[in-house]
């Protein structure tokens, strides 16, 4: 992918999804779902909210509004609509994260699915010829190991429904050598090493590598490091949450660039970005979910 505006065209050839926003209060998010509904991306749309403010919307013809009294109440009431399968895509609007992944994780009737929950995003630059991935700066704090490859397959199970056969996958840390001292950095050599017996699949996995040496050519030669990962990744593995998080906000905030994210490892995908992104970015991300989920809409 060369642009995030890519995901679009995705989402359209995937056919209709029916989206929930949970905490619909969220103008942003609600002119995002609005937008994405235009693009044809979307079929039905619930807002769930709080229903007299709701209600001021414009422009809100065949969009079912679900009365809620508090988060708590939006999250479960929005959780449902995906779980009874009436929407594809569930919306993070005017609610804490926190308590819409309590609702998400509920035993009876959430998304838990088989795996584990991780946090990805697709990032557009300038300065960079395509969309980079990175993953996770939402979700896991401190990923242990086992937590790492799991994070890895979902990442990779998303980026093939996107269309990347073989997703190169760069394992960030500080340095490009392995450091006992850094535990980061014998991790990344011991999962390049799963990768390589297959243990870890549908993906080339290389590290440790530095962010200059994953994504420029220029820098892995200036550096000795040889590797099909450097200066050629579509997907970074960063260590903690703050590395993550730090990440895709300085693409935005020092570089001009674009993102769009989700939560995935769910039944359903669930788009959950910063309240201070913008509706753009929001659409990116609607039509993100919109083009790996698997449901379809009416």
């Amino acid at each position: 992918m060369r642009s995030l505006r890519e995901l679009l065209e995705k989402a359209k050839q995937a056919g209709r999804k029916n989206l929930v926003v949970v905490g619909a209060e969220d103008a942003e998010a609600v002119e995002a779902t609005l937008m994405a509904k235009k693009e044809g991306l979307v079929g039905r749309i619930f807002l769930v909210g709080n229903a007299q403010k709701l209600k001021s919307y414009e422009n809100l013809t065949d969009i079912e509004i679900v009365d809620s009294c508090d988060e708590v109440d939006a999250s479960e009431k929005g959780v449902k609509l995906v779980s009874s399968k009436k929407a594809d895509v569930l919306v993070k609007g005017l609610v804490k994260t926190s308590v819409l992944l309590k609702a998400v994780l509920n035993k009876e009737w959430g998304l838990r699915g088989s795996g584990l929950l991780t946090h990805i995003v697709a990032v557009e630059v300038p300065v960079l010829d395509r969309v980079v991935f990175v993953s996770d700066g939402g979700i896991l704090i401190r990923p242990s190991l086992e937590e790492k490859v799991k994070l890895i397959n979902n990442a990779v199970e998303v980026m093939r429904k996107l269309g990347y056969e073989a997703p190169k996958v760069a394992l960030i840390c500080a340095v490009e050598t392995v450091n006992p001292a850094m535990p980061e950095t014998v991790e990344a050599a011991i999962l390049a090493k799963m990768n390589q017996r297959g243990e870890i699949r549908n993906c080339v996995v290389d590290g440790p590598l530095g962010l200059d040496n994953a994504l420029d050519l220029r820098a892995a030669e200036v550096k000795g490091v040889k590797s099909p990962v450097a200066g050629r990744a579509d997907l970074l593995i960063v260590p903690d949450i703050h590395s993550g998080n730090f990440l895709g906000k300085s693409a935005i905030y020092f570089a001009g660039g674009k993102i769009a994210g989700m939560v995935i490892g769910s039944k359903a995908p669930i788009v959950l970005v910063s309240r201070a992104d913008t509706a753009e970015s929001k659409l990116l991300s609607i039509a993100m979910a919109c083009a790996t989920s698997g449901g379809t809409g009416e």
